[in-house]
């Protein structure tokens, strides 16, 4: 087992052990212990009791988070010649369709989000082995395919994420910096953890949450008191 660094076994110390942090205490305290020459991002990893390897108890969803992700995203709009203003109006950085098509089959996929329309989807199709692993391969569940290309460019951009349960049954997603607020931080964390709880199945049995843990790049978990989300 690795050694933990000066700073580790420090931001260690700083948690007690066995013990379920509130999620505004939870919030100020990765602030504590994030002592990265970067800004940090934020992360939640919520462990749910569902079976992901059934239809009828998968969990994906997107939501927006209130102040963003605090990352620069980068979005790719795949569209036709008629859209590609509006694309570029909003904010896409790349912009175009065969040309990026190429790219992409090439091997380039130097972008956070894809966008595209409905009309263009059959051109993706074969490019799923290259987009499916990378989590890139826009889908009208998350509203990635539309044909209102501004609104969805635009509410990526605000801080829209989508997320998806894991095979073993955890959905990780980031949820800030460690610049934000630790109100900031707390805020974007909730928003998404009910947008969770919205979206469970009925095909769920017992407990829904059954873990939640709050971390920062490079930092130990915290564990949030799971029983106030249920």
């Amino acid at each position: 087992m690795a050694k933990l660094t000066k700073k580790q076994k420090e931001a260690v110390a700083k948690i007690e052990a066995n013990k379920f942090y509130s999620l505004k205490d939870a919030s100020a305290l990765v602030k504590e212990i994030t002592n990265t020459n970067f800004d940090a991002s934020i992360d939640m990893a919520i462990r749910l009791g569902v079976d992901p390897r059934k239809a009828n108890q998968m969990v994906r969803g997107v939501v927006t988070l209130p102040h963003g992700t605090g990352k620069d995203i980068k979005v790719l709009a795949l569209v036709t010649p008629d859209k590609e203003a509006e694309a570029t109006a909003a904010g896409a950085d790349f912009v175009g369709l065969d040309e990026y098509l190429q790219k992409i089959k090439g091997g380039w996929t130097d972008v956070d989000v894809i966008i595209t329309m409905p009309s263009v989807m059959g051109k993706l199709g074969p490019l799923g082995r290259v987009l499916g692993p990378r989590g890139l391969m826009p889908n009208p569940k998350t509203g990635t395919v539309t044909m209102d290309v501004a609104k969805a460019v635009k509410d990526v951009k605000a801080g829209k994420i989508d997320f998806k349960v894991d095979k073993t049954g955890i959905i990780h997603a980031s949820i800030g910096k460690a610049s934000f607020d630790a109100s900031k931080i707390e805020e974007n964390a909730a928003e998404l953890l009910q947008t969770i709880m919205k979206l469970k199945p009925t095909a769920a049995k017992g407990t829904y949450v059954k873990s939640i843990s709050m971390s920062s790049t490079m930092s130990p978990g915290i564990a949030i008191e799971a029983k106030s989300v249920n």
